[in-house]
């Protein structure tokens, strides 16, 4: 599917930088905390996006924004291309997270609009799958690419660029399923969660916090813990185990069928609290193949979470605000994205990498611990009822 492939490309830029940290790092000479701050102006941009422009899709079609989205993710690898130092590495993490802000919501609803009404259900995995899919590919490919080409800082971004022209041409050929546009979408508003549509988002956001956190963590400084307290320094391994955590959440992903959406959600938060506890020891232990264990229980919980939370969502938004809601949930995800690695970086440059590991892990599971003690509490009196 077009929309679909887009989507995976576009996702792929996000995560592109991750194993090439430690290389910037050394040629340019800043702390964890710069690491944190770098990869964390990603995410202002996605906010950006979302909160000003997340109902532009429902006003001017799917095809625009999705087009605009790309052009973004090729000025942030242009801007890496150019590596100016600080300033313009900065620069390409926000154009980045502008093009994700662009791309989230929109690409998400896109994909299912254009799925047949009987396989909807079908078309929000799809989406989903494209999303962590491309996540995920993105480190991969960029840490072989840093550790066995020539290059390490440049070649990845001339590939990403030629994915990109291919994903432009994907999405012109994509058929438009916005049929009534106005010009609304110029004077940008607050996003909004309709009262009927709160029951599910609540906890959605909730979960979602707690997984995407741990996402964070792994695109941010995962590469900083397997080279300086595991003792693994080949970028291919980092971008291998950074990228173990999508590929397992695409798997929670694809078993939330066999679980049911009320249950992975639940469960989801309840696997992820037992990956906090893996991830942990892993740190405890200086082990790189606990860590990755952890990845994989971690990123499975995320996975359930996830896609029972974006179902969930959409499926109790109303039509002509199901791009708007879809947003407003990717705000929540992307505030858990940036601002808890901050604080792992600012720790680490106080207390020291594992302490900050350990903390972080801690806090993570208990929230996720609480998320699962309110739904299972929810459906003891949806049971009752």
């Amino acid at each position: 599917m077009p929309a679909a492939y887009a989507f995976a490309v576009a996702m792929c830029g996000t995560t592109l930088p991750t194993p090439l940290y430690g290389l910037y790092q050394e040629r340019l000479g800043f702390s964890e905390l710069t690491v944190t701050v770098i990869f964390a102006v990603y995410a202002v941009g996605v906010i950006t996006a979302l909160l000003l422009f997340g109902r532009v899709s429902d006003h001017v079609g799917r095809r625009p924004v999705l087009l605009a989205g790309l052009a973004l993710s090729a000025a942030s690898a242009v801007c890496f291309l150019l590596e100016g130092g600080l300033p313009a590495l900065l620069t390409g993490r926000v154009l980045s997270g502008l093009s994700a802000g662009l791309f989230t919501g929109t690409a998400t609803v896109a994909v299912v609009e254009l799925a047949p009404e009987r396989r909807r259900g079908t078309a929000t995995l799809v989406a989903t799958v494209a999303n962590m899919g491309g996540l995920g590919l993105g480190p991969l490919l960029a840490g072989v690419l840093a550790q066995y080409a020539r290059m390490p800082l440049h070649l990845v971004f001339v590939v990403d660029l030629a994915l990109v022209a291919v994903a432009v041409a994907a999405v012109l050929v994509t058929e438009e399923t916005v049929r009534s546009r106005d010009r609304v979408w110029l004077r940008p508003g607050r996003l909004r969660v309709p009262p009927q549509t709160r029951p599910a988002f609540v906890p959605a956001a909730m979960a979602g916090f707690a997984g995407f956190a741990t996402l964070g963590l792994f695109t941010s400084v995962a590469p900083s813990f397997l080279r300086k307290v595991e003792g693994v320094g080949n970028l291919a391994v980092s971008g291998a185990v950074v990228c173990s955590v999508f590929a397992a959440s695409t798997l929670g992903q694809l078993l939330m069928n066999r679980v049911g959406t009320h249950r992975a959600l639940l469960w989801g938060c309840l696997v992820l609290v037992a990956g906090m506890a893996v991830i942990a020891g892993s740190l405890v232990a200086a082990s790189a193949w606990v860590l990755v264990v952890g990845a994989v229980v971690a990123g499975t919980g995320q996975g359930l979470s996830f896609r029972a939370g974006v179902t969930q969502v959409g499926l109790s938004s109303p039509p002509d605000q199901r791009a708007e809601v879809t947003s407003a949930l990717f705000v929540v995800l992307y505030v858990a994205i940036s601002i808890p690695v901050v604080g792992v970086g600012a720790l680490a440059v106080a207390v020291g990498l594992r302490t900050a590991g350990l903390v972080f892990t801690c806090c993570v599971a208990l929230l996720a611990a609480a998320t699962a003690a309110r739904l299972h509490l929810a459906y003891r009196a949806g049971a009752r009822a």
